[in-house]
């Protein structure tokens, strides 16, 4: 790809301009009003035909055609059947056979089965699952692998320094249990269903619908049968509606009902912004020699620099095969626009003490997942009219302990606990306003998980220091260690990690090695292994607010970071068909639901919307 001050177009040179204007003011990353406005009078090549950018009722092909909904009513709507969603359902069916109430408890799931957009590392801490079902042993929960031996090291390039792990450090995991989480979800599936929850995988909650007192209604589930160009096809068929007395977004992170949420009624007014990281993980059956059972592995370090949070797992799991988990993490914090988490992983599995496991093995499995890492400080407010968020769509995610499905879990049990007396009480009526349920808040700040997120709220801001790494580690150290997080002081994060990024020309390009095809492998390949795919024929749900900024701003000063950042190859930059340039290329078949671009693109140009319901990666047991 040619280096970005090789173009000179209009685009370019007015957008240059415009951000040396900001770089003098301290703030290259924003996007003005002014920039949009600039490059939006220039001609850019249409990529966007969702309708959420282009509304169906200015589009003439869209008239005569029938756009009422059919609407269903349930006492209590979840949108998202991951262990937030799922637990919530069971919670409410199990208080409802308690007291013998009826209750109608309907979940909508974008997967086509539960379970299959499922990723994590995962190393399952069972508190919350216990609370659910003291007897999970005995219904036969995928909890095969009890964690026996802990390993912690900080690498160098060729070599490692152990660390030892001091009791009570976030990363024992003596009583834990490494897992499949697929398998897992797909397991607490089958309970809910046993309980009588209504589940109806395959479709996607679109749309928040609302009260006229603007309290939450319910939700829309996405229209199927539009063409690629936004037309209607002859099978188009409009969505369902799902109207319920509360309504639980447990979409995981960074959902994008949850981001109209937040709007909307003003959730994130006394919190910061919420921090990610994107996680990268592959399954490999090894040799039976190199299999120890229950061993987790961690490391720090290389190959990301001191200043990149981040970090490695490797999990031995006992499936009747020699099957490792491994898994690579990075804060999207990071400033070098050419830094490439996949490439990263791909480099860190050359390691020498990572090497010797993978070695005679074999990849099976691959994907992507963003986390949520801004912990305590960016919780929003969770309840609103009609309506609260549970799980991992807050962000829920203990940071240190790389685990959230137990804090998860226990916000959808809270939640379920909080609205039960509520929904059943005779005076609840599904055609009134949406009730409010402050209550779930407040019993989620008395509980464990509260108390919890509260001690390690500021182990991950402390990386954020001249020393980096090893700064963090020491604060970690002094401070959780010795104090158990009850320091008088709570750090803040940088901001969003979208206005982190430095212009490419203050960066130095990131040479990285060529896969191997034995251990380290390239992107396409490795996104077939996850089993993604997207009827071709629908409008790319990597929706862009204005066409001309990939090009005019993100290509000219970033030098394209979209198609780095991206675990699955979507985003490309390809010359134009006639004349001098580039343009933005999209491939939406490979998107693998991560919502790292949504949350990393420097100009906040991305939305990511549902694409059809039961598109997306097939994961199995991921």
């Amino acid at each position: 790809m040619l280096p970005a001050s090789r173009y000179s177009s209009k685009a370019h040179r007015c957008i240059r301009a415009l951000t040396a204007v900001q770089a003098e003011r301290g703030a290259p990353q924003l996007y003005t009003a002014v920039t949009r406005r600039t490059c939006s009078s220039v001609t850019a090549p249409r990529i966007t035909t969702h309708y959420t950018i282009h509304p169906r009722d200015k589009d003439p092909r869209w008239e005569g055609v029938e756009m009422e909904r059919f609407a269903d009513e349930a006492d209590v709507v979840i949108v998202g059947g991951g262990p937030a969603g799922l637990s919530a359902a069971i919670r409410l069916k199990q208080l409802a056979n308690e007291h013998q109430k009826e209750l109608r408890v309907c979940l909508v799931e974008k997967a086509p089965q539960m379970g299959a957009h499922t990723l994590s590392g995962a190393c399952l801490e069972p508190s919350a699952l216990t609370e659910l079902f003291p007897d999970w042993k005995e219904r036969g929960a995928p909890l095969n692998t009890p964690v026996t031996e802990d390993v912690f090291n900080i690498f160098t390039k060729n070599h490692r320094i152990p660390v030892p792990i001091l009791p009570g450090l976030p990363m024992q995991n003596h009583g834990n249990y490494l897992v499949r989480l697929g398998n897992f979800v797909r397991w607490l599936g089958e309970q809910a269903e046993e309980l009588g929850v209504e589940l109806y995988p395959g479709y996607a909650a679109a749309e928040v619908l609302f009260h006229e007192d603007g309290s939450v209604k319910g939700v829309a589930t996405n229209d199927v049968g539009i063409a690629k160009d936004g037309s209607p096809k002859d099978v188009f068929e409009r969505g369902m509606e799902l109207h319920a007395k509360v309504t639980l977004f447990g979409e995981g992170c960074h959902g994008h009902l949850a981001k109209q949420l937040y709007k909307q009624f003003n959730l994130r007014k006394n919190c910061e912004p919420q921090t990610y990281a994107i996680g990268l993980k592959e399954l490999w059956m090894i040799d039976e020699k190199k299999w120890k059972p229950g061993r987790t592995e961690h490391s720090v370090g290389w190959p990301l620099d001191r200043h990149t949070y981040g970090g490695s797992f490797l999990y031995h799991l006992n499936e009747g095969e020699p099957l490792v988990a491994l898994g690579f993490v990075v804060g999207l914090d990071y400033t070098n626009p050419y830094l490439s988490p996949f490439r990263e992983f791909q480099r860190w599995k050359h390691h020498p003490f990572v090497a010797a496991t993978l070695e005679g093995g074999q990849r099976i499995a691959y994907g992507a997942r963003a986390l949520n890492e801004g912990g305590f400080q960016s919780i929003p407010k969770l309840t609103f009219p009609g309506g609260l968020l549970i799980g991992c769509s807050p962000g829920f995610m203990n940071v240190p302990k790389i685990k959230g499905t137990h804090t998860a879990m226990k916000s959808g049990i809270l939640a379920a606990e909080a609205i039960f007396p509520k929904v059943t009480a005779e005076e609840a009526d599904s055609e009134m306003a949406g009730l409010h349920v402050p209550e779930y808040a407040e019993s989620l700040k008395s509980s464990w998980v509260w108390k919890e997120l509260h001690s390690v709220r500021n182990i991950r801001p402390s990386f954020h220091n001249p020393l980096g790494l090893y700064g963090g580690m020491i604060y970690t150290g002094i401070f959780y260690w010795i104090l158990r997080g009850k320091e008088p002081w709570t750090l803040k994060h940088r901001g969003l990690d979208a206005h982190q990024l430095k212009p490419a020309k203050e960066c130095t390009p990131i040479e990285y090695p060529k896969p191997d095809g034995k251990i380290s492998f390239d992107l396409l390949s490795s996104v077939a292994l996850s089993g993604t795919n997207h009827e071709g024929d629908q409008p790319p749900h990597l929706t862009l607010k204005d066409d001309s900024v990939p090009v005019a701003r993100n290509l000219a000063v970033y030098d394209g970071p979209e198609q780095r950042f991206c675990p699955a190859g979507v985003y490309e930059y390809v010359p134009v068909e006639t004349g001098d340039g580039m343009r933005l290329q999209i491939n939406a078949q490979n998107c693998v639901h991560c919502k790292t671009c949504d949350i990393k693109d420097p100009s906040q140009n991305i939305n990511w919307v549902v694409p059809e319901g039961g598109g997306g990666p097939a994961y199995n047991g991921m």
